[in-house]
């Protein structure tokens, strides 16, 4: 969201998603994030998991 600037509402809106979960999703506060929410947000913005999440060493 940050790369393409578009805006939580704006987001939320467009996919239907929370505006909450969108919010805990871009602050990586969320614990679970349910797949159906992952897929509608990689279909929107034409970008795979890897592109939204990635596993670190912490």
């Amino acid at each position: 969201m940050g790369e393409r600037k578009i805006k939580v509402a704006e987001l939320s809106r467009e996919t239907g998603i929370n505006k909450n979960t969108l919010h805990r999703m871009y602050k990586e506060t969320a614990s679970r994030i349910e797949l159906d929410v992952v897929e509608t947000l990689c279909r929107h913005l034409d970008i795979g998991i890897a592109d939204l999440y990635e596993i670190t060493d912490e």
